[in-house]
């Protein structure tokens, strides 16, 4: 059985992994759910306060990686309009892939700063921020998915050396 849990594990911090650039999978918190895998062997003990910790971790992630752009559009200029705009993309882009949950902040940010009557250029600028946002928050998904993937197999390894 542990080996089993063992190959689980593997494959939900490599999913992780991947989970940081595609916005459909959360990649943190599959990580972190491999942690647990690991944890569920008989040879790893990953105390409660480290899974609590991590677990933590992996939830703040994923809360940030959906603020950030919001944070960066209202820092290039954009205005509330925008700002729904870019709510309204990311919900609707959430249901049209990952290319959808990348473009529909960033078009949905445009909208509504053209709602408003900003000049189209202003707009752009503002939505950039959308766009800078997800790239931070990609880096930061595969940080955290990167730390706990080294964790596991730090683990991993201690038992079988």
């Amino acid at each position: 059985m542990d080996l089993l849990f063992l190959i689980i594990g593997l494959l939900l911090c490599l999913i992780g992994l991947i989970g940081s650039f595609i916005p459909i999978i959360p990649g943190p918190i599959t990580s972190w759910v491999g942690l647990v895998f690991l944890n569920l062997t008989s040879t790893v003990d990953l105390n409660f306060s480290f899974l609590l910790a991590t677990f933590l971790i992996a939830i703040s992630v994923f809360i940030l990686d959906m603020i950030i752009p919001l944070i960066g559009l209202k820092k290039l200029g954009g205005t509330k309009q925008g700002l729904i705009g870019a709510t309204i993309g990311l919900f609707i882009g959430f249901f049209m892939g990952p290319i959808g949950i990348i473009v529909g902040p960033f078009v949905g940010a445009v909208s509504g700063e053209l709602i408003n009557n900003i000049e189209f250029k202003k707009g752009l600028k503002a939505s950039l921020g959308t766009l800078i946002g997800l790239l931070a928050g990609m880096v930061m998904k595969f940080m955290v998915s990167f730390i706990f993937l080294v964790i596991y197999i730090k683990e991993t390894l201690t038992v079988i050396f």
